[in-house]
């Protein structure tokens, strides 16, 4: 029998509808995850879904994108819930912020917020800006609590203490709403809940029944997540940077040209989702500069030890960001600079045992070789053999060098050698 067509479609409807919609953020807070959780919250209201799960494991990120993030969970049309999770997993600095503004904020066990001090990267923190930024999180953390009725003081300590909560303390304290082994235990646990909406209205949500459907990111999102890790995109601009010089050293292959201005392209577009210090910029354009000179006006070394020290120290400044997840990583940026600096002592090896030698071509490469006289050799003159070769040669002092002796070059006027007989 066939099922009418208006069933199945109200079926699809009410499954659609209603349901439980969940994204899963790893990793920092970056400008790409807060757009991902804009189209989630998008897509729940589109979809009237019952409540957005937003499953959080986050060391920090980015406050502009922390503001994202929150303004969005602010003014959701669906209820928000904020999950700390699974087993091990923490919602540190941005995560705190963000978990507070949820709706609802749970925890699974065995889990921690908190630590949400301002920081500068390197500890490069300026008195007076530091008291900025600290007062405007404060008042940030200020109205949040207020409106999600959490408690202010221990928030306030997970800032300007860097306190951090486990999972039990930040319910006993206020800071979240319960506890949730996994997300069965948590849907179980929010049913019936009342939960007020921006415009004042309370809902009252009905999770009986309801399964949850993961929110992905778009293909597109996934591409720039990727490019926004920024050891990623260094990769892309070094391969893309030697692709290049493989050009110009055989022009006309195209390909590593090609490919080349591809890999330039994403490391630029990965960097450019990231906050860039230009000290950083300036750095790495120094140290570029001073390994070009090494190679085309010999600076003994110097110049290309320089070199790395200024690339290594540009790689490191270059991200803008206290998180180790949002930085260049010391090993990438030695893996780099090492090379680099063992390429300039090479070639400072090479000069100071190059200067060292002795010159084995040319006239002066002559000087303290040994041949044999061919005819006696005095102050007029005579020959001599060596290298193969016989050479006029001539004695000074008023001596005089008999055939068959062997004699030894001091030195060269003109085509002439200069020999003295050879001690015994």
């Amino acid at each position: 029998m066939k099922i009418p067509y208006f069933i199945v479609l109200t079926l699809f409807i009410t499954t659609a509808l209603g349901s439980v919609l969940k994204v899963e953020i790893d990793g920092p807070i970056d400008p790409v995850r807060a757009e991902f959780i804009r189209d989630a919250v998008s897509e729940a209201s589109r979809r009237d879904a019952e409540l957005l799960l937003i499953r959080l494991d986050t060391p920090g990120g980015l406050g502009v994108s922390m503001q994202e993030v929150i303004t969005e969970i602010l003014n959701s049309r669906a209820p928000v819930v904020c999950y700390v999770s699974p087993t091990g997993s923490h919602a540190a600095s941005a995560g705190f912020f963000i978990l507070l503004a949820a709706d609802l904020a749970a925890m699974a066990p065995a889990t921690n917020t908190g630590a949400a001090h301002p920081v500068f990267p390197f500890g490069m923190d300026n008195p007076v800006m530091m008291e900025k930024v600290k007062n405007d999180a404060l008042a940030s953390l200020r109205s949040i609590v207020d409106r999600r009725n959490r408690s202010y003081e221990l928030a306030e300590k997970g800032v300007l203490e860097s306190h951090s909560y486990t999972a039990q303390e930040a319910l006993e304290g206020g800071l979240i709403d319960l506890i949730a082994t996994d997300e069965k235990e948590l849907l179980r646990k929010l049913e019936g809940v009342s939960v007020t909406r921006p415009d004042g209205t309370a809902i009252t949500l009905n999770l009986q029944d309801k399964g949850i459907e993961t929110f992905n990111m778009s293909r597109r999102q996934r591409i720039l997540g990727a490019l926004a890790n920024p050891n990623l995109a260094l990769l892309f601009g070094v391969v893309g940077l030697a692709l290049l010089w493989i050009e110009f050293q055989a022009p006309g292959m195209i390909l590593p040209a090609a490919i080349g201005l591809i890999s330039l392209t994403l490391s630029l577009l990965g960097f450019s989702l990231l906050p860039i210090n230009y000290i950083g910029v300036i750095l790495i354009f120094l140290g570029l500069c001073l390994v070009v000179g090494e190679v085309f006006f010999q600076g003994f070394g110097v110049l290309g030890l320089g070199g790395a020290i200024s690339l290594v120290l540009g790689l490191v400044f270059l991200i803008d960001s206290p998180y180790p997840d949002l930085r260049i990583g010391w090993g990438i940026a030695l893996s780099l600079g090492v090379p680099v600096a063992l390429l300039s002592f090479f070639f400072l090896w090479t000069l100071f045992k190059g200067s060292r030698a002795r010159i084995r071509t040319g006239g002066e490469g002559l000087v303290g070789v040994t041949g044999i006289a061919k005819s006696i050799v005095g102050y007029s003159g005579g020959r001599v053999f060596l290298k193969g070769e016989l050479w006029n040669a001539k004695t000074v002092g008023g001596i005089e060098i008999e055939v068959g002796a062997e004699v030894v070059v001091e030195k060269i006027e003109g085509l002439m050698l200069v020999v003295t007989r050879k001690s015994l």
